[in-house]
């Protein structure tokens, strides 16, 4: 806590210095940590990547001499989405609880993080094996293919990359050794989640919406 010194004159005219304790606001100097500087220069990187694959998909979109085409192929993947875009809330509610001291509901907001996250993942899955399987769609079979997997799959290795690090979370949780002043370090790894969530958007848009 900061001290403030005061300088005070009493009656027989000697000045007298007197130290008094003066509450500060704790964060309002607070310079960020090293872990969010960290992954907010990793996100930063990331999404210069992902804006090359994104234009590149929207560069050969319809230059294609053979199909099939996006229209004729893709379907949208809204319970995915959903899924997917959800669990940046019960990521948020798992941070709050965990600043709050409720380890138990940290435990169990962030296992459902986890199963929003692999569910969404095994939807791109299925997608993936109804498109090579019964639609003849491989990453060789034309330029929309290629530039498709490459999209989805560099996201869909992101999700991977982040049910990885949760599930790690997850395990130490179940041991009892997350705790209270652990929450910085976990909203770290909340900003990163947030990030593949955010990117999502963008792939859907991108490839579903403005693709078809």
């Amino acid at each position: 806590m900061p001290m403030n010194t005061i300088a005070t004159i009493p009656l027989d005219g000697a000045p007298k210095v007197v130290s008094r304790t003066v509450p500060i606001e704790a964060n309002a100097d607070r310079a960020p940590s090293k872990g969010v500087i960290g992954m907010t220069c990793l996100i930063i990187a990331e999404s210069a990547i992902f804006t090359i694959f994104v234009v590149a998909y929207l560069y050969y979109l319809g230059k294609d001499l053979s199909g099939p085409t996006p229209r004729q192929v893709l379907e949208l993947p809204i319970l995915n989405s959903i899924c997917l875009l959800s669990s940046s809330a019960t990521i948020t509610f798992a941070l709050r609880s965990l600043r709050n001291g409720n380890t138990k509901k940290f435990n169990f907001w962030w296992l459902v993080t986890i199963a929003l996250g692999a569910y969404f993942l095994l939807g791109t899955g299925r997608e993936w094996h109804h498109l090579i399987h019964d639609k003849g769609l491989t990453i060789q079979t034309n330029l929309f293919g290629t530039t498709f997997y490459s999209l989805v799959g560099l996201h869909a290795s992101h999700v991977i990359i982040g049910l990885l690090a949760l599930s790690i979370v997850m395990a130490f949780a179940i041991t009892g050794a997350v705790k209270r002043e652990h929450a910085e370090r976990v909203h770290v790894l909340g900003l990163y989640w947030h990030f593949v969530d955010v990117v999502w958007v963008v792939v859907f848009t991108v490839v579903y919406i403005i693709g078809r």
